[in-house]
């Protein structure tokens, strides 16, 4: 296995540590995006308790059973035993237990990692109903830690953890890897806030993404090397992702294209795609149980609402549709030069967007208005009417007001968007005689700050995000 740098993941280490400790045999799902970090995670968990790990491929069972059994031999110490033919999966996994190097030592359980799972279901769909079988005939039985990851979100959570599929019930845990919450990104990139800001905006906390950006280069730079340069890894990723996991490849791009020019709700969604509403509200769904888009209503809208509002939620997503895509064709013919200055221009409208998207995240972890919590949070609209953030708590009756603006503000102009936010804040039926109501701004700097605060304003800028984001990494916060 490749070793990387480990940048955070505790949790996700921890969660595992603890299984690995559990009294039981356990049967564990990890899954997340490609370059998410799943590998290393489990690469940093094998340099401390007993097992191997194995990278499934896409040749077929015999030859992913017979390459199992090279990683099997290796920690079995057995040439041997990679050097017998096994003619399916039960048969090589009952010849790994009952190897006579099989024993873990007293209280302590092997760990069996098989990465990249849904290659293996690709070549033959009968394969979860073999790994059940494996399970509850021979690896439940023993002290084992089976971890099935893989990278296609779709393949993992309709054939390994649906309700239909042979592995349901047999799992004993599940996680998800998300990418790297913002704070992270200072550990790869020595960057100033706001070019850190907009490296978040333009590719996200996946940290392959992040380890292709150069320290050395500045964030325009990377931008033009690492995404706009034909045949770099991120000119082509976005593409290869949407392949990696739809059969109808071409159907979801064209609605992120859409997505990413601003068509958010489904009407002028079929009209951009022209595609049926059908077909949209279904790949709608597909892509929200992913994680790559949300779906949002007004943060105080009944159960029943059904006028949502879609917004690609992946960073790196949303910038290679909203810049990339649409001018490949320059970019094909090396005019990628023009295409960067083209996108110079465009991009405070986007990182706008971007950072509403970003303060909310701030927020739901803690490291924005720390000390506070909301049931609800999200942004709120009626009309015309609209408030980048609201948060509502039921039991304290708090109700927070945010705005959040991509721009150097000075005194006039943050006074002028805090009085127009406490207008705006009478639309928002919640409580309306009896909440506690707090008022917020968050922009790249706020002139006359402090005297804000003294008014009773929460005022953040970029100044105040790069110190709350250090103490969240060294735990140091409020």
């Amino acid at each position: 296995m490749i070793q990387q740098s480990f940048v955070d993941r505790e949790r996700e280490l921890q969660f595992l540590t603890d299984r690995y400790r559990s009294p039981v045999p356990e049967c564990l799902i990890l899954y997340g995006r490609r370059r998410v970090g799943k590998t290393t995670l489990l690469a940093r968990l094998l340099q401390t308790v007993p097992g191997f790990y194995f990278l499934a491929s896409e040749e077929g069972t015999a030859r992913n059973v017979q390459d199992f059994s090279h990683y099997a031999g290796e920690y079995l110490n057995d040439p041997d035993f990679e050097r017998s033919r096994y003619p399916d999966w039960e048969t090589v996994i009952k010849a790994l237990v009952r190897h006579r190097n099989f024993s873990p030592p007293p209280g302590k359980k092997m760990v069996i990692v098989i990465d990249e799972f849904p290659y293996l279901i690709a070549r033959d769909r009968a394969t979860p109903s073999v790994f059940q079988k494996v399970w509850d005939t021979v690896l439940s039985l023993e002290p084992v830690m089976l971890v099935i990851s893989g990278s296609s979100v779709s393949t993992m959570e309709t054939e390994v953890l649906g309700y239909t599929s042979p592995l349901y019930g047999r799992r004993t845990g599940q996680w998800q890897l998300e990418p790297l919450s913002y704070p992270y990104l200072r550990r790869f990139l020595p960057y100033d806030e706001e070019d850190l800001v907009m490296t978040w905006c333009a590719i996200g906390g996946v940290p392959a993404y992040l380890r292709l950006f150069r320290p050395d280069r500045s964030f325009w730079e990377n931008v033009e090397e690492q995404i706009l340069c034909k045949g770099a890894y991120l000119y082509s990723e976005a593409e290869i992702l949407m392949q990696y996991e739809f059969r109808e490849a071409g159907n979801y791009m064209a609605i992120l294209r859409a997505l990413a020019a601003g068509y958010t709700t489904l009407g002028p969604l079929c009209q951009e795609t022209g595609l049926d509403k059908g077909l949209v509200s279904k790949y709608l769904a597909v892509l929200s149980r992913m994680h790559l888009i949300k779906d949002e209503v007004p943060v105080t809208a009944h159960a029943g609402y059904r006028r949502r509002h879609y917004r690609l939620a992946d960073p790196y997503l949303r910038f290679w549709f909203r810049f990339v895509y649409p001018r490949r064709a320059e970019t094909e013919t090396g005019q990628s030069r023009e295409v960067l200055a083209s996108i110079r221009e465009e991009i405070a409208p986007y990182c706008g967007e971007m950072f509403e998207q970003l303060s909310l995240d701030l927020v739901r972890r803690g490291i924005l208005f720390s000390g506070s919590s909301y049931s609800r949070l999200g942004r709120w609209w009626q009309k015309e009417v609209e408030i980048d953030l609201v948060g509502l708590n039921e039991v304290s009756g708090d109700a927070l007001f945010c705005e959040c603006k991509w721009s150097a503000l000075n005194r006039r102009q943050a006074r002028g968007i805090l009085a127009a936010l406490r207008e705006k804040a009478c639309e928002v039926r919640w409580r309306n005689e009896s909440r506690n109501e707090h008022f917020a701004l968050v922009a790249k700097s706020i002139e006359g700050k402090e005297d804000l605060r003294k008014d009773g304003y929460l005022v953040f800028d970029l100044e105040d995000i790069a110190r709350l984001s250090r103490e969240y990494l060294t735990g140091t916060g409020g």
